[in-house]
């Protein structure tokens, strides 16, 4: 053990939520710790999500975080549908006022995080697992790692699914809202003839397919399969065959890489909020990636928390805290519902005993959201993002 810590505010976890978090705080002179139990390097170079949306840039804009992304990432405001071969182009950036994704590895949005906290002296404590949480005390938090102890007025559990700081609260860790999906989707990257130029998803009688751009001429693919199936039945020749079927044989797909198996879930904690402890990111609710909102909704979280934490050190006034726990599962809630919506538009029923059938209504749903529609118009609005954090 080398020592006691001390920080007004410790966050657990060097992903979106808790790094947009500490830079927002720092930026506003409030004294942030933040623990992390992996490597610098694992949170620099694990592949996860690329889809920010519009609000989300605009935010880390705001606060000065956001140069290297202006400068290097590519923009979308169209996306392709394929249903059983037919191509229906969306382009919801028209339906959005103009509003447009921003393609960004969510790797280099995390290694640009730790760059400006490398500048403020604030560098996160890596290869550390926080060991126990200690919510005893009225006035604040302390926390245990295997090399330090750390004290704080607030503890904020970024740690994701299986986060340490909700196993501190009282009662069940289990949402009140918890989905399974009667599917799973394996997951990919794809080397690539050509950059992705825009979103393809495609629906096919024999399951969803999709392709999302990434940096280069760099993919992640998705492929729909039966609930708990086994990713030894999927050798590479075999995905290849699938994809080109379900996605079209432009597809352009020259080499599979890291595949996975994504077992389709969603859930909302009963609770983000336990004394002086809250939760943001995947420790409070964890969508699929239909639609893309997991990291933007981590990301809206850490929004919250800091106008809320500013609020309390500024004004001694605590009532963006008392309000956040429903404030984040009002909006965890919206994001599940557009999650699932566009998994009902991509999937055909598992069961489904006209297929030719389930194919012309999805077709037609997807038509009506090419249209100048109040339905349109909300749904590419949802999709992108639009409006403020």
């Amino acid at each position: 053990m080398s020592g006691l810590l001390r920080a007004r505010v410790a966050v657990v976890g060097a992903g979106p939520a808790g790094l947009v978090l500490a830079n927002v705080l720092h930026r506003s002179g409030i004294d942030v710790l933040v623990i992390e139990q992996r490597s610098r390097q694992a949170v620099e170079t694990t592949p996860r999500a690329g889809l920010v949306e519009h609000r989300v840039v605009a935010y880390l804009r705001q606060w000065g975080l956001a140069d290297e992304l202006l400068r290097d990432a590519t923009w979308h405001g169209w996306c392709d549908i394929v249903v059983s071969g037919e191509r229906i182009r969306l382009d919801y950036a028209a339906r959005a006022g103009g509003d447009r994704h921003c393609v960004y590895p969510q790797q280099l949005l995390l290694r640009d995080l730790l760059g400006a906290l490398d500048e403020a002296d604030r560098a996160p404590r890596f290869d550390s697992a926080v060991l126990d949480v200690d919510l005893t005390s009225a006035t604040g938090a302390r926390l245990r790692c295997a090399e330090f102890e750390a004290e704080c007025d607030f503890v904020i559990g970024c740690d994701g699914a299986r986060s340490v700081v909700s196993r501190s609260f009282p009662g069940s860790p289990d949402g009140d809202v918890r989905r399974r999906y009667p599917y799973d989707w394996l997951t990919m990257l794809a080397d690539l003839t050509a950059p992705v130029e825009g979103i393809r998803y495609a629906v096919h009688e024999r399951g969803f397919a999709g392709m999302m751009p990434r940096a280069g001429r760099l993919g992640r693919l998705y492929l729909q399969v039966p609930a708990d199936e086994d990713l030894a039945r999927w050798p590479a020749a075999r995905l290849h065959e699938e994809l080109g079927v379900r996605l079209g044989a432009d597809a352009g797909i020259v080499e599979i890489r890291e595949p996975g198996i994504l077992r389709m879930r969603s859930s909302i904690a009963r609770t983000s909020r336990h004394g002086r402890a809250f939760l943001a990111g995947d420790a409070a609710h964890v969508l699929t990636p239909s639609g893309a909102k997991g990291m933007n909704l981590a990301i809206a979280d850490a929004a919250d928390l800091a106008r809320s934490l500013v609020r309390w050190y500024r004004h001694d006034d605590a009532t963006g805290l008392a309000g956040y726990g429903e404030r984040r599962r009002s909006q965890a809630r919206h994001a599940l519902g557009f999650s699932e919506e566009l998994l009902h538009l991509l999937h055909l029923p598992p069961d489904a005993a006209d297929p030719a059938a389930e194919l012309r209504s999805r077709r037609a749903q997807v038509q009506r959201l090419t249209g100048e529609t109040p339905e349109a118009e909300r749904f590419a609005r949802d999709y992108v993002g639009s409006g403020r954090l």
